[in-house]
């Protein structure tokens, strides 16, 4: 009997152990907060959202992270010290434009101010911007800028049909941070410009980059030029040559590693 509470206690505490040195990564939901008709006639939320399996949620994405140890989270708050404490990867995507959000809600000092101070004391956020048409930018880049990023007011990877699929295409092979995936689908982009301690990390053949990375204290900073692996393109939909879903799982990986080892 003895040696069985001893093994429960050490069962116990083992599970303790790992749940309390579970990463946690947060998504969005105050910056990004759109709204459509639902069957019932209601406004409900939809777009980049964990549990949306339509094409358009975060669905396979958050499915990538839990596979790597990672808890999902959601804020739906400005974010605070105290609301981003405990999560060690902060993901803010495609915040609204009014076109999209009549009340929008724009990044402020205050959220940059407390964004940064996180940043600074070891998470890592990602930033995900769209085409300058639907994303607002302005208020977005006063984040990024803190980086040395900025994400340009302009149009790469331009997919006019499915006769011109192929210019959403690019080559990541022998990149450092995809090394499963060989060829990714991101369409219809911005660009990021880079100063300071940011630095590429992918460009297109045009030369434009669509993925950056800064350190910033003990944190660090990933901008990327699109929402881009939301289910709609990591779902199996797109020709075989495409890897978005092992560019998920690369991206993933990455992420998890920037995080510091306490």
């Amino acid at each position: 009997m003895k040696m069985l509470y001893c093994y429960s206690l050490a069962c116990a505490l083992s599970l303790t152990s790992l749940i309390a040195s579970a990463q946690t990564v947060t998504l969005d939901y105050h910056f990004n907060h759109e709204t459509h008709k639902g069957k019932n006639g209601q406004a409900e939320r939809f777009h980049y959202l964990w549990d949306e399996k339509a094409s358009s949620g975060y669905s396979i994405l958050g499915e990538t992270f839990t596979k790597q140890g990672f808890q999902l989270k959601s804020l739906e708050d400005a974010p605070t010290a105290g609301n981003l404490k405990g999560t060690q990867v902060y993901i803010i995507v495609d915040p609204d434009k009014p076109k999209e959000n009549p009340n929008p809600n724009y990044i402020q000092k205050a959220d940059v101010d407390n964004i940064a101070a996180w940043v600074k004391q070891g998470g890592v956020l990602v930033m995900l911007a769209n085409d300058s048409a639907n994303v607002e930018l302005p208020h977005f880049n006063k984040l990024a800028g803190v980086f040395g990023i900025h994400f340009n007011d302009d149009l790469t990877n331009h997919v006019i049909d499915d006769a011109h699929f192929a210019d959403g295409g690019v080559s990541v092979t022998g990149n450092p941070v995809f090394k499963t995936a060989k060829r990714i689908f991101m369409k219809d982009v911005c660009s990021i410009s880079t100063i300071g301690n940011a630095k590429p990390v992918l460009k297109n053949s045009a030369g434009a980059t669509l993925i950056a990375s800064s350190k910033y204290g003990k944190g660090t900073v990933i901008a990327i030029s699109d929402p881009w692996l939301y289910d709609e393109y990591t779902n199996g939909r797109l020709p075989a040559e495409y890897e978005n879903d092992k560019a998920a799982y690369d991206l993933v990986v990455w992420l998890k590693s920037l995080v510091p080892k306490s």
